[in-house]
């Protein structure tokens, strides 16, 4: 094939995803091939709900090199799934679905076929039962990847959070020197090899104005000593900076990634900036696993009126690298 086909693990069989995915093929042209990995049965409930109308191409996996591939018609893997509706509320019911779907995945990629994957939302409650923070791990886990970081990236302005679905009294006792380089060395690494870019890095303090009456003070022990060390190494980093200020206009506009130490501390102004202007790319697999910047969102189901930028912009992103 010119182009490797882009892998599309639908996710979350109860969620608003096939719907963009719908949205998304109709939007431009692209040049890769799309293989989506999902139900047959649930796609067509859906495609009927929704009145969205395409063929549907069913490929078998274990041929999936032998197919001359286009996007003239939905190319679809078929994962069982038992369903009568089209949509249904979201539980446990899905997990073998969603586990079948990803393990499909990831032999297609140990093949070697393509180095490109996203995969729609998942209900981390249901799927990950506590055993992984997020998918970012789930995925890390399965391919022995040990460092890792998840990238919020839009061409103006990324976030990284430094600690991913912590909850907050567990933040402080996770920040490291080593976790705080191992995360800029991913950034750095990624930005050379796919933007062509040394980028330059913000890094947020712990504490409200990087300030704190305790004895041990995170951003002055922690934080400021290995910014301190990576501008040595020739990076183009500075901080720590206070997170209420940063992302005003004027001070945005320097960096090309903020790295924050916890979670909500730069995933919520990011999606305030830019809505669904933002894909999440996972930073250390030997391939490119991108995921739309957004839940299942289950109050959106069945209602056609989901926005499909984030996942235009995966699939735009892995189109062109």
């Amino acid at each position: 094939m010119k182009f490797k086909p882009i892998i599309i693990v639908a996710g979350e069989p109860n969620s608003i995803f096939l719907e963009i995915f719908f949205k998304s093929i109709n939007f431009k042209k692209i040049k890769s091939p799309l293989i989506l990995i999902a139900s047959s049965k649930l796609l067509n409930l859906q495609m009927q709900k929704l009145k969205f109308k395409k063929k549907i191409r069913l490929l078998d996996f274990a041929k999936i090199d032998d197919y001359k591939l286009d996007n003239k018609s939905i190319n679809l893997i078929n994962i069982q799934y038992k369903t009568s509706k089209a949509f249904e509320k979201i539980s446990n019911k899905s997990n073998i679905y969603i586990k079948n779907s990803f393990e499909i995945a990831f032999k297609i990629i140990l093949k070697g076929t393509t180095d490109k994957l996203i995969n729609g939302p998942i209900s981390k409650k249901n799927f990950l039962n506590k055993k992984f923070p997020g998918i970012t791990e789930y995925v890390c886990s399965r391919f022995s990847i040990k460092k890792n970081a998840m990238l919020i990236f839009n061409k103006e302005l990324s976030v990284c959070p430094v600690t991913t679905h912590l909850p907050l009294k567990s933040v402080n006792k996770k920040i490291t020197k080593n976790l705080i380089c191992e995360k800029v060395y991913l950034i750095n690494d990624f930005y050379k090899k796919k933007i062509g870019i040394n980028p330059k890095i913000a890094v947020l303090g712990l504490n409200p104005h990087c300030e704190s009456n305790d004895k041990f003070n995170e951003d002055d022990k922690i934080v400021r000593p290995v910014v301190k060390y990576l501008a040595n190494l020739q990076y183009k980093i500075s901080g720590p900076y206070p997170a209420d200020t940063i992302f005003l206009k004027k001070n945005r506009k320097k960096f090309d990634v903020i790295l924050g130490m916890y979670h909500d501390q730069v995933l919520t102004p990011i999606k305030t900036l830019f809505e669904y202007d933002a894909i999440n790319i996972t930073l250390g697999l030997p391939f490119t696993r991108i995921s739309p910047d957004h839940g299942p969102n289950e109050k959106m189901i069945g209602k056609n009126m989901s926005n499909p930028l984030s996942l235009i912009k995966a699939i735009s992103f892995l189109d062109k690298n």
